[in-house]
């Protein structure tokens, strides 16, 4: 019964960690190498991380998705080989919403850098 209640804890607790971190990557990832189509975009965050941080398909969607429904990047269409692929921008927003982010999070690491003090 414990063991069940950590596991949900951490289950939860990792989804919500990294759910946040893959928005800041993948706009990281569309500001430094421009548009991408959502399977360029696992292949780099899988390559980035050594295969320790790939977010399903599903949840890569979503998370696009999502980004895009806040304005921060933008989809088109565009034909690759004879077949249809979406590809995803970075939107001025999203260039702003990002530069904070990274504020936030080069924060977050130096809290965590000085662990030893708590």
């Amino acid at each position: 019964m414990l063991g069940n209640k950590k596991e949900r804890a951490l289950k939860k607790l990792l989804k919500d960690l990294r759910s946040g971190f893959y928005s800041y990557l993948v706009l990281s990832l569309l500001e430094k190498r421009g548009e991408m189509h959502g399977y360029v975009i696992r292949k780099e965050l899988e390559k980035l991380s050594s295969g320790r941080l790939v977010p399903s398909e599903g949840t890569l969607y979503d998370l696009l998705k999502s980004l895009k429904k806040y304005g921060l990047v933008e989809d088109f269409w565009a034909e690759v080989g004879g077949r249809p692929r979406k590809y995803y921008r970075l939107t001025d927003l999203g260039r702003e919403v990002l530069t904070e982010l990274r504020g936030e999070i080069k924060e977050i690491v130096r809290i965590i850098e000085r662990r030893e003090e708590w």
